[in-house]
């Protein structure tokens, strides 16, 4: 089977967690120098500019993003039907440079940062808790015994 049938093959039969990862377009220089990644997972609001095909050179946020059409669609870029009305065009991210992120998303703008995604929790000192009547106190543990030490057995008499 040719090289390129099994590229295919393993990008369009992907499941969506890894197609998902696939939707990731390079960062512009200054954004890269920001947040010290080269590539970001690219989402609805993000500001894109098209560096290669026929819509060379233009730029606009992103509108929609589509796993099925693995690609973006571009605010300003449409093609006319035949029959009026407008179509989105869906251009693969590794087309396109970010320009500017959508920072609306915390989680995703702490991702970035490098920070923590989850914000870490106040540790308050635990004040110890009164013991109750009906609570009585739990008894020790026995120590283990050794796994290396051996008990001897009484040996059985024969007749």
């Amino acid at each position: 089977m040719k090289p390129t049938t099994i590229r295919n093959r393993t990008i369009y039969q992907a499941p969506s967690s890894l197609r998902s990862k696939l939707l990731c377009g390079h960062l512009s220089e200054e954004l890269k120098n920001k947040y010290h990644k080269r590539s970001v997972r690219v989402t609805e609001g993000d500001t894109v500019k098209v560096v290669r095909g026929e819509f060379k050179g233009v730029s606009g946020k992103v509108t929609q993003v589509s796993l099925l059409k693995n690609g973006i669609a571009v605010e300003g870029i449409k093609k006319e039907k035949l029959k009026g009305g407008n179509l989105d065009v869906f251009i693969h991210t590794s087309n396109v440079i970010v320009t500017d992120l959508n920072t609306d998303d915390k989680w995703r703008a702490a991702k970035l940062e490098g920070k923590s995604a989850k914000p870490a929790k106040e540790s308050k000192p635990a004040a110890p808790k009164p013991a109750s009547k009906s609570e009585s106190p739990k008894p020790k543990a026995a120590p283990k015994k050794d796994k290396d030490t051996k008990v001897a057995k009484p040996k059985k008499e024969s007749k």
